[in-house]
């Protein structure tokens, strides 16, 4: 069903983004790979749609609204493909680093937690090195094994693999299967506990959430009923809300940076 506004979204979204927009603090957070960027072959080259930056300057320029990325990219990584300045609130790595207005907080490894992930990181080579095409990433707290482009056949052996190298170590690592991605970690903090903190932060009384992947199912389980999830695509999802690809989520901010922006002044 279209909306009666002329957009390509589903009236019962723009009726709910119609809503929020009322709210007296917002909190726009979003995932970025798949969600504001479409997936490209390089994560390097990802960049945020040009209609959604455009969205996001003008939610940004708004009284009393906070715009925030929450990605599964280290920090320093999330930083260069949102091209954001020091201003912007990023959760990154899962909720493992955190930018806040006051800079970025770093959760610091034990010795005990560096060795292991050196241990599985040294495996993990080996897998790559079988496996062409697969990539291995380090993290804050932890290792992301990518293998976007690589035969289905082949990733699954790679995944494989890696499951028995984390397993030979002991067991104990936090496993997270995404989009071309398997991730061990060595700290169990999720989107979620990115998503709250955000909102204590800028003490938000309503939020807006959009996300593509398994990962994002975190996000999506903190919201409240008045707040908006959206699910970027297919799959099964907590969010009240889905759209079919990045350029559906840009018309979606559009939306609501033009509720957001005729909202009575002093609200």
């Amino acid at each position: 069903m279209t909306s009666p506004g002329g957009t390509g979204l589903d009236a019962a979204l723009v009726d709910a983004l119609r809503r929020l927009a009322d709210t007296p603090r917002l909190l726009v957070a979003l995932d970025f790979d798949g969600t504001v960027s479409p997936l490209v072959d390089n994560p390097g080259d990802s960049r945020v749609l040009p209609a959604a930056r455009a969205a996001l300057r003008e939610l940004e320029r708004t009284p009393d609204t906070w715009v925030a990325f929450v990605s599964g990219r280290p920090l320093a990584g999330l930083i260069r493909v949102t091209e954001a300045d020091e201003s912007d609130l990023l959760i990154a790595s899962h909720g493992a680093e955190v930018r806040l207005t006051g800079g970025a907080v770093d959760v610091g490894l034990t010795p005990e937690e560096r060795s292991r992930l050196d241990a599985l990181a040294a495996a993990l080579q080996r897998v790559v090195a079988a496996v062409p095409g697969a990539r291995l990433e380090r993290k804050p707290v932890g290792l992301g094994l990518h293998t976007r482009g690589v035969p289905a056949a082949a990733a699954r052996v790679a995944e494989d693999a890696a499951r028995a190298a984390a397993a030979e170590l002991g067991g104990g690592f936090l496993e997270r299967a995404g989009k071309d991605i398997l991730e061990f970690a060595v700290r169990d903090v999720t989107k979620g506990d990115g998503m709250r903190r955000l909102r204590d932060h800028v003490e938000a009384t309503g939020a807006f959430y959009a996300g593509d992947d398994v990962t994002d199912e975190d996000a999506f389980a903190v919201l409240g009923p008045d707040d908006i999830g959206v699910k970027v695509g297919e799959g099964q999802s907590l969010a009240r809300f889905r759209v079919p690809d990045p350029d559906a989520v840009a018309e979606a901010l559009e939306v609501l940076a033009r509720f957001r922006a005729a909202r009575p002044t002093g609200r």
